[in-house]
């Protein structure tokens, strides 16, 4: 029978996971109703910023209880340095502090919990909060304290012109679609959404033709949402499926290791780590769904004229389960938070940018000793897999046989390596990892 600290801890991790659907669902109706009565043309700027950002309060409170001071607290500190911070200094300063905090509660966690909660607590939208706050910081340091001419194209697109207001700050911050399960979004695609001016701008980015039309198009995103609630729905049955029967833990059971042969515990990785993906793909699908419906996520229009509404997606399925490379597993999950990690290291990095991506990737992830593991393991899996497709590729281009051998054999091993990658991820601890590896 399992100890009283157990059971409890066990039945806090339910609650918040029942907490954290409610709050989606909830989340969902309340975009529906938001783009339909508070829409740009029904409501003012203002009223939309009080309504996004008195219903994430909410829905924070009611999630985490008490624990959302953290993210509170976190959002007024870095507003005051938004504030009084010297402009050349505003993006490191927000860096340390946001960055700082963070990994302070995450070791809290673990002293605390000691490995228990590892899902659906107030860490989730702090990391979330993180990325926002940072983002923010190195775009206004970009408008406001760089030349035009020292910026990417990127860069200058999104750069910040002008301090937010206080209302605008918060609204981006802690807005009911994003504070529970993000994404990350760019401050001015928010501002642009919230002011009626979203879409438009993404149509006139892509030099949309007005042919035939007296105006722009206004684009429903009702079809976008039914198909990834459908995503959610199939995402959620493999979840209680596949998740609870093929769990991590088995490929380091003592049995196993004994009487299984090497390929086939190759193969049962492949199987358990797939089991691990479906409760990914529901939060982040759902999180998704819920920024479409309140008429967020626009981004253009695809080579078929199709209006496309994937600018806050997450992931990318068919990508990552057919992928013949790591750089293209990993560009295409957890999508929003790789744009980050590019905007803010990467692009930024004075020397190794690789490395230092990696390394602030664990860092936000937490301090589980297999976060490092797994990231450290991808710094060399990134530039064997440079390498390799740099030197090998075109040697199998010259016919089509060929190339679909070549792309079945990197299949293979990309999606073994990723395997092979993330599985410290999930077990978290140095035994496992160290027991697995062996």
């Amino acid at each position: 029978h399992p100890s009283p600290g157990i059971t409890t801890i066990f039945c806090f991790v339910c609650l918040l996971q029942i907490n954290f659907v409610a709050c989606q669902l909830f989340a969902l109706l309340a975009a529906f109703w938001f783009r339909i009565y508070l829409g740009p043309s029904h409501a003012s700027s203002a009223v939309r910023h009080a309504f996004a950002t008195l219903f994430g309060i909410y829905f924070a409170v009611f999630c985490f209880g008490w624990y959302s001071i953290h993210l509170f607290l976190l959002v007024m500190m870095n507003y005051g340095i938004m504030n009084m911070a010297s402009i050349p200094n505003i993006h490191r300063y927000s860096f340390v502090v946001a960055m700082g905090y963070l990994t302070l509660c995450h070791i809290s966690r673990i002293y605390i919990f000691h490995y228990g909660i590892l899902t659906t607590d107030f860490s989730g939208p702090l990391m979330i909060i993180t990325q926002k706050i940072t983002t923010l910081a190195c775009q206004l340091h970009d408008g406001i304290g760089r030349q035009a001419e020292e910026l990417t194209a990127e860069q200058n697109r999104l750069a910040v012109k002008t301090r937010p207001s206080l209302l605008e700050y918060l609204s981006y911050l802690l807005n009911f679609m994003s504070i529970i399960a993000g994404p990350c979004s760019n401050y001015k695609d928010y501002i642009a959404f919230i002011e009626g001016r979203h879409v438009h701008m993404k149509l006139l980015e892509v030099n949309w033709k007005q042919k035939g039309y007296d105006r722009l198009p206004d684009p429903s995103p009702t079809g976008a949402v039914m198909y990834k609630l459908c995503i959610t729905l199939v995402s959620l049955i493999l979840f209680l499926t596949l998740t609870k029967n093929f769990p991590m833990a088995y490929i380091i059971d003592n049995e196993f290791l004994d009487k299984t042969p090497f390929l086939s515990r190759l193969g049962y990785l492949y199987v358990v780590t797939q089991a691990a993906k479906p409760k990914y793909y529901f939060a982040w699908t759902l999180a998704d769904a819920v920024n479409n419906a309140a008429g967020y996520g626009f981004s253009g229009v695809d080579e078929r004229g199709t209006f496309r509404w994937d600018l806050l997606s997450n992931l990318n399925i068919w990508n990552i389960e057919t992928a013949t490379s790591f750089k293209m597993y990993i560009e295409n999950w957890n999508i929003q938070t790789a744009a980050w990690l590019k905007r803010v290291c990467y692009d930024r990095a004075p020397w190794y940018p690789t490395a230092l991506t990696f390394i602030l990737s664990a860092l936000w992830h937490g301090i589980y000793p297999g976060y490092y593991f797994t990231f450290l393991t991808g710094i060399l899996i990134t530039l064997a897999s440079r390498a390799i497709r740099n030197h090998c590729r075109h040697y199998f281009l010259s016919s089509v046989p060929l190339k679909i051998a070549y792309d079945v054999v990197t299949w293979v091993v990309t999606q073994l390596a990723v395997c092979y990658t993330v599985a410290p991820f999930v077990m978290l601890a140095v035994e496992p990892t160290i027991k697995f590896y062996k």
